[in-house]
């Protein structure tokens, strides 16, 4: 069954602890917007007002705009997978959200040899695209393909500099991968799910009890059973 042309709520889950991954995470949920002409709209959690909350707060907001976002994003870089991210992958995965799984990193991490350059425990899982890029190699090709490398002293330095050479090749690489990303969004949120039926309301109901949601019992049920209604009309579930 095709789905429906409509718009798409996206958690993106990533690491948002210094400038380099809040610059990286804007940057490429932005550029999700423009190439999906506003079909995907990202929630980054850096956004999410954070200041004097208690850390289970901090948590269980993230969970639940994960189990609310229509489709998700998870950005695997690093030699060791941030722990964060991957148990936001794993509740995806339980609540049978489509997942698109991104790594720019170019270095090599876990156990699969040839497979994901990542722990196997974290692969092969239903309803989840992966998008792999090199980007630094990215980088130096189009700084090379736009002129902008030289070898040559300070003058080229501050041509280079001032032109902001760097960025808007970066800003390229970034472009990129948004269009990858998108396409893999594409393909996800048209794949049929993958939970029966039969099980949606019990698994919904185990959800909203499962992580120790601060809340009463009563309450979390009737939130999980909105969001299980919202898939559901949406075609999602």
């Amino acid at each position: 069954m095709k789905k429906k042309k409509q718009s798409y709520s996206v958690y993106f889950a990533s690491e948002l602890f210094s400038l380099k991954h809040l610059l990286g995470n804007a940057y490429l949920a932005e550029a999700i917007y423009e190439k999906s002409h506003g079909r995907y709209r990202c929630r980054l959690p850096q956004d999410f007002e954070l200041r004097g909350l208690h850390p289970q707060t901090i948590r269980d907001q993230d969970i639940r705009a994960l189990l609310e976002c229509d489709v998700a994003i998870f950005n695997f870089d690093g030699t060791e997978l941030d722990s964060g991210t991957v148990i936001e992958f794993m509740f995806a995965k339980f609540a049978d959200i489509p997942s698109v799984v991104i790594r720019s990193d170019i270095r090599g991490a876990g156990d699969q040899g040839r497979g994901d350059p990542w722990n196997l425990m974290a692969s092969f899982y239903p309803r989840t695209a992966t998008v792999l890029t090199g980007s630094l190699f990215n980088y130096r090709a189009l700084l090379k393909k736009r002129g902008a490398h030289t070898r040559r002293a300070t003058r080229d330095e501050v041509v280079r500099l001032a032109g902001q050479h760097a960025s808007a090749t970066a800003a390229l690489v970034c472009d990129q991968l948004a269009l990858s990303v998108v396409r893999a969004l594409d393909r996800v949120v048209a794949i049929e799910p993958v939970m029966p039926k039969y099980l949606r309301e019990e698994v919904y109901a185990w959800l909203a009890l499962m992580p120790g949601l601060r809340g009463k019992e009563k309450m979390l049920r009737k939130e999980l059973e909105r969001v299980l209604e919202q898939k559901v009309e949406r075609e999602l579930l």
